[in-house]
C-alpha cells in the first residue's frame, strides 16, 4: 500500500532548462537530505523520498513546484511539520513556501482553534458585528499605569484588550502583578471586556503565566508561535483547552513563507482562535490582496477545524474603520492601538467612538 503523502507548493526562481532538476533537489532536500543513489532500502525510496507532482511556469523566471512529502515524516508534531515543509529549503534564497495541503490526519491531530469565531463572540456578546480590540503600550510603563489604560478601554466598550507583544516579565512590568492589576481594573468597570496578556519565556514559564491568568479569571492569552515554538504552542493548547489563544505574527516575516499560509492557515492549524496580522496601508508592506487572502484562509471552510478570527492591525486609525469593515466583513477583529492611545486624556471617548463605529456598521 502506498504511504500517505501531502502536497507542498513552492515558488521557485529559475529557468526552464533547469527547473526540473531544481524541483527534484527540493524534493530530496525536504525528505531524505542525501543522494538518492546512496539509499539502499526500497521502502524508503518508495515511501519517504519526496516526489515532484507538477511544475507550473508563471513566466518571468517564476515556477510553482508541487512536491508530495510523506506524512509519516512529520511525526504528527507541529515543529516537525514546519521542518519537513521548509526546513533546509528556507535557506535557499530562490524558494518561497506558498502553500501546504494539510491532510485530514494531520488536521485532526492538531485540532485547530478550540473556540474560534463563535466562541469568542459568545464571550464578549459580539453578535452580528466585527470585534474590537486594542493594545496596552508602551514598553516601560508600570502595571498601575497599564491598568489605568485598560480601564479607559473597557469603559469605552472595547471587546479585547491585549498586551503589546513586547510586554513580557520585565522588571518594570512583572507578569503576575500586571495581570492582577489589569484584570481587577477591568472587572471594576462592570464591562464585558476581556484582557489578553502576552506569554513569554520557556514552556514552564508560559504554563505558570497561564495559571496566574486563570487565577485572575482571564480566559484568553496572546502567544507568538515563531518565538514560543510550534510544539510548545500545541502543548499549551492541549493543557489549557478552555483558554482562547491569540497568535501574534512577530518574526513571521523572517522567512520566505506566504503570509496567508503561515498566519492564515498554519497558525489556525496550531489552534489560534484569532490571528493578528499587518493590515494594508499601515506600518507594514502587506498588499490588499495579501490581506484578503489571509483573512479568507483564516475563515475558510475546513472540515473539523473551526475558523480563526482575522485581526488586522499595525498603524490602524479610526477614520479607516468603515473602509476596513467593508473590506473584512463582520467575522473580523479590528485592532487599533497607538491611534487610540494618542488621545491620552480622551482615551475613553476615543475608544467609545471606535466601538460605536463598529457597532453601527451594517453589512450588505
Amino acid at each position: 500500500m502506498t504511504a500517505a503523502r501531502f502536497t507542498t507548493t513552492y515558488r521557485v526562481r529559475g529557468d526552464a532548462g533547469s527547473i526540473e532538476s531544481r524541483a527534484q533537489s527540493i524534493a530530496v532536500e525536504q525528505s531524505v537530505e542525501m543522494p538518492v543513489s546512496a539509499i539502499a532500502e526500497p521502502e524508503i525510496l518508495r515511501d519517504i523520498v519526496g516526489e515532484v507532482e507538477a511544475i507550473d511556469d508563471h513566466g518571468d523566471g517564476l515556477f510553482d513546484v508541487r512536491i508530495a512529502l510523506a506524512t509519516a515524516t512529520t511525526g504528527m508534531d507541529a515543529a516537525q511539520l514546519l521542518n519537513m515543509v521548509f526546513g533546509n529549503t528556507s535557506l535557499h534564497e530562490d524558494v518561497t513556501l506558498l502553500d501546504v495541503e494539510i491532510p485530514a490526519e494531520l488536521a485532526a491531530t492538531f485540532g485547530g482553534p478550540r473556540h474560534g469565531i463563535e466562541g469568542l463572540r459568545h464571550r464578549v456578546g459580539a453578535a452580528g458585528r466585527a470585534f474590537t480590540c486594542s493594545a496596552l503600550k508602551p514598553q516601560g510603563v508600570s502595571p498601575a499605569r497599564l491598568a489605568e489604560l485598560a480601564e479607559h478601554f473597557a469603559r469605552g466598550g472595547i471587546d479585547f484588550i491585549k498586551d503589546d507583544h513586547g510586554l513580557a516579565d520585565q522588571s518594570y512590568s512583572p507578569f503576575a502583578e500586571r495581570v492582577t492589576r489589569i484584570a481587577q481594573s477591568i472587572a471594576n468597570t462592570g464591562h464585558a471586556a476581556r484582557y489578553v496578556p502576552s506569554l513569554s519565556g520557556d514552556l514552564d514559564q508560559m504554563r505558570r503565566q497561564i495559571e496566574a491568568a486563570r487565577s485572575a479569571s482571564i480566559d484568553a492569552v496572546l502567544i507568538a508561535p515563531m518565538l514560543a515554538g510550534w510544539s510548545n504552542v500545541q502543548s499549551l493548547l492541549r493543557q489549557f483547552p478552555e483558554i482562547a489563544f491569540f497568535a501574534h505574527p512577530t518574526m513571521g516575516g523572517a522567512a520566505r513563507i506566504a503570509p496567508e499560509l503561515l498566519i492564515g492557515k498554519l497558525f489556525r492549524l496550531l489552534g489560534a482562535d484569532a490571528v493578528i496580522f499587518p493590515n494594508h496601508g499601515g506600518r507594514f508592506g502587506y498588499t490588499p490582496d495579501t490581506c484578503r487572502r489571509l483573512a479568507e484562509t483564516a475563515r475558510a471552510q475546513w472540515d473539523g477545524i473551526r475558523p480563526s478570527v482575522p485581526a488586522p492591525a499595525g498603524g490602524m486609525t479610526l477614520d479607516r474603520v468603515p473602509e476596513l469593515l467593508d473590506f473584512y466583513g463582520p467575522d473580523a477583529m479590528l485592532l487599533i492601538g497607538g491611534s487610540l492611545l494618542a488621545a491620552r486624556d480622551r482615551l475613553t471617548e476615543a475608544t467609545a467612538a471606535f466601538t460605536s463605529a463598529v457597532a453601527q456598521h451594517t453589512y450588505r
